[in-house]
């Protein structure tokens, strides 16, 4: 028997799945994340926390290539995480689409 949650989540699943789908819905709400991580590693290189790796990467680098960096960064881990997330729901929901018909067929099966 499935809780209301669990059967909240069957309908709610059903009806957007498609759509959470699409590759510019993945990108439209995974930049965030994404552009967070990317943040975070920009910060990590401005303050300078590890001098060597600052000396090698001002003299030797360009600043375009950085941020070209740091740009693909962030599209790639964000659709990599919405993509993983409907993965997530995905399987989440085939199981209770298992469950749910595995009740069905027991109280079937009892009359």
């Amino acid at each position: 028997m499935l809780s209301k949650h669990e059967s909240d989540f069957i309908q709610y699943w059903e009806k957007s799945r498609e759509r959470e789908k699409s590759l510019f819905r993945q990108l439209f709400f995974g930049l965030p994340f994404g552009l967070m991580l990317g943040t975070g590693i920009l910060v990590l290189f401005e303050t300078g926390w590890y001098q060597r790796a600052n000396m090698v990467a001002y003299a030797q680098s360009n600043p375009w290539l950085l941020i070209v960096s740091i740009i693909a960064i962030a599209v790639f881990t964000g659709v990599f995480y919405k993509k993983f997330k409907w993965e997530m729901n995905e399987q989440r929901y085939r199981e209770l689409l298992a469950k749910k018909n595995n009740a069905s067929e027991k109280s079937a099966g009892n009359e």
